[in-house]
């Protein structure tokens, strides 16, 4: 056996005091819970040497022993390790303590009853480009569950739940594996501490029944994919009053129009003799028409920004821009007449038109000194 000091393990001082013991064994248990440090072979050990010490040190014929004469006493006296002590009450305070967090559940049998539904829930809404950035009005249907009045929502006859038999009514189990005891959810009654003993004919054991409903929502100005509109009341009804309702929107695309937030880009393919003549264009917005007008000499990718002209802000009310984006578009094929006219324009323009020449003749005259 390994050599280490039950109280140093619990990190107390020597102590007949059962209360502090049982502290320091809650402190020290739950830090180093495999749950709370998955695939940590230390604090794996750890783990056991602190059970191992508890079960010695909370035992007073066991501790007397151990304080006296030590490891080799309680072997002596025939213990060999952990013998498997009934640490139920124990292990369950420290899985109440992990509130939940590690598949163990936290609740007291007092407050163990819990909902057969939860009061919220959440529909998607499928909005056109249009609807999304002005706002609209939208008629839903949805279903909806009730809590059945006739069981009291617990799905049992005249609302009469009988105690778990295999939990005792805790809601969990606690199953011995080596020298540790397991707590987990309670397999007969799934953590309810209790069971139906006999159906309620309303709602066949469910414990509520759907409805359905149609009513119609203001969908308001600038709302985005995956915006959630929150309709209060409009959710299930349980015991303690009707939850809310969340409309979760998808938006569709349009096909001249690209969204970015409150700012919306619009693509503007432009003739290439255009950006050098230069050209003025009726642009559309999503509140009509503006003119647009492009400079000679104006860059493929280049934007012109209209503010005001975008998507009203949800929350703030203010405009976002409309983008104009420049696509410069080139002929893929000539005929021999736009072949003669396109020679005529390049030779008019002289040394312009290769403006590679100067610099390149420049290159080859400096490649060729450093080989002379």
């Amino acid at each position: 056996m390994e050599s280490y000091d039950y109280y140093e393990i619990l990190e107390i001082e020597k102590t007949k005091d059962k209360d502090l013991i049982k502290k320091a064994y809650r402190k020290m248990a739950l830090k180093y819970h495999p749950d709370r440090n998955p695939g940590d072979k230390h604090a794996e050990e750890k783990f056991k040497q602190i059970n191992e010490a508890y079960e010695v040190l909370s035992d007073d014929s066991k501790r007397e022993i151990y304080d006296r004469y030590g490891k080799d006493g309680l072997k002596n006296g025939g213990y060999s390790g952990f013998s498997g002590a009934d640490f139920s009450d124990l292990f369950g305070d420290i899985f109440e303590a992990f509130g939940g967090g590690f598949g163990f559940g936290g609740r007291s049998a007092r407050t163990r009853q819990r909902e057969k539904f939860p009061p919220d829930f959440a529909i998607e809404l499928e909005l056109s480009f249009k609807e999304a950035i002005f706002g609209c009005k939208k008629e839903i249907e949805i279903e909806y569950k009730s809590a059945c009045k006739a069981c009291d929502a617990t799905g049992s006859k005249d609302g009469k739940l009988s105690v778990c038999e295999q939990c005792g009514g805790k809601g969990q189990v606690f199953v011995q594996h080596g020298f540790m005891a397991v707590g987990q959810t309670c397999p007969n009654c799934g953590g309810e501490g209790s069971k139906v003993s006999q159906k309620c004919k309303e709602c066949s054991g469910l414990g509520y029944e759907t409805l359905k409903e149609k009513f119609e929502v203001n969908i308001p100005e600038g709302v985005d994919e995956g915006n959630r509109l929150r309709i209060s009341g409009r959710g299930n009804a349980t015991k303690n009053g009707r939850g809310d309702l969340y409309i979760i929107m998808n938006v569709g695309e349009d096909e001249h129009f690209l969204r970015d937030g409150d700012n919306v880009f619009v693509e503007v393919p432009v003739f290439f003799t255009s950006i050098i003549l230069g050209e003025n264009i009726t642009l559309p917005t999503l509140r009509g028409e503006k003119e647009l007008k492009i400079p000679q000499g104006t860059k493929d990718g280049e934007q012109f920004i209209f503010k005001n002209e975008g998507v009203r802000n949800i929350h703030t009310g203010s405009l976002g821009a409309l983008v104009a984006v420049i696509k410069i578009t080139y002929p893929t094929k000539l005929n021999k007449e736009q072949q003669e006219l396109a020679q005529k324009l390049h030779e008019s323009f002289g040394h312009q038109s290769t403006p590679y020449k100067n610099i390149f003749e420049e290159a080859c005259k400096k490649i060729k000194s450093w080989f002379s």
